[in-house]
């Protein structure tokens, strides 16, 4: 029993139902996805085909952006990747469901050896099974940290020995401490799981280098708790997309201008968007995401090169 668990459930200490009192549920989500218009990505060609990045090379620190919350992060002595999804489509089937718009910007078989992945949630945009399988074949060493509940339904999945944790917990991992920070979101693999698995950002402290990664969530109060205990870290990587209708995703989907509140409240050094331009989730066109960033920066008086999005495949050294 905590802030956020009733014992069966978790939950969000800030209220992320509708004003009718209904949850968004699955039917909910899968109604508006139908009503959406499906041209409003068609008209982009430019974008969907991937930009000539060669895979990163050089050395550590860099970040490249495999897609949608996938990054590689590599720092001296650790890689790390971030809700690593390369599927074909974020659906139970692969027949069906949000298909790519773009093919993953490093192929997976073209990874670095993995240390550790971050696994923020059980949404199946965040948590493909299949990559995690085929990663965990490729790296059997590599350290699997998630949020309270994943931990039991990967080891049935045949993905054993993960390591869960609440919010505000951390586990050490060599020299990397990994602390599971709040996010204002929920869970659900099936009809008859919703919010029986937590969901989280974490913190990812290494050789002096503090990253940040906020996996899945609306704008909460908790971007500030978050940076007054475990300080403001170097880089943030903060979702940007999948926000519209606000009525609907308001609670547990940040749009730009959240985001870069995210951003003051956090106070990172640097930050980069994601959870844009590769599933069309939601109603907003594929490239509103960058240009209401740019707005939302200009308005806060912010910097464009302090908060910045990457091209699918593009290293940038930290």
């Amino acid at each position: 029993m905590s802030d956020h668990f009733d014992g069966k459930h978790f939950f969000n200490p800030e209220p992320t139902v509708r004003s009718s009192g209904k949850n968004r549920g699955f039917f909910s989500i899968l109604r508006l996805r139908f009503n959406k218009d499906p041209a409003v990505w068609s008209p982009w060609p430019a974008h969907i085909e991937n930009q000539p990045y060669p895979p990163p090379a050089g050395p550590p620190p860099t970040l490249t952006f495999i897609g949608h919350s996938t990054f590689l992060i590599r720092l001296p002595g650790l890689t790390i990747l971030t809700d690593p999804v390369f599927s074909a489509r974020c659906s139970p089937v692969q027949f069906a469901g949000p298909k790519r718009v773009r093919d993953p910007g490093l192929a997976l078989q073209d990874l670095p050896p993995v240390d550790l992945i971050l696994l923020s949630h059980n949404h199946y945009d965040h948590m493909d099974l299949r990559a995690l399988r085929r990663l965990r074949r490729r790296f059997p060493d590599v350290s699997i940290v998630t949020s309270l509940g994943n931990a039991a339904y990967l080891a049935a999945k045949r993905l054993p020995r993960a390591r869960e944790l609440d919010w505000w917990q951390s586990t050490t991992i060599g020299q990397t401490v990994v602390t599971a920070t709040p996010a204002r979101h929920f869970a659900a693999r099936t009809l008859w799981d919703r919010n029986e698995t937590l969901w989280a950002g974490f913190m990812v402290e290494h050789g002096g280098h503090k990253i940040y990664f906020a996996g899945d969530s609306g704008y909460t109060k908790f971007f500030k708790e978050i940076a007054a205990r475990l300080g403001a870290p170097d880089l943030a990587l903060l979702p940007i997309g999948a926000y519209e209708p606000r009525w609907f995703m308001g609670p547990v989907h940040m749009n730009p201008a959240d985001a870069v509140q995210a951003f003051q409240d956090l106070g990172p050094k640097r930050a980069v968007g994601m959870h844009f331009g590769t599933f069309q989730l939601t109603a907003e066109a594929i490239d509103a995401p960058a240009r209401d960033l740019a707005a939302a920066l200009a308005t806060a008086d912010i910097p464009a090169q302090r908060f910045t999005t990457l091209d699918i495949g593009q290293t940038i050294t930290l």
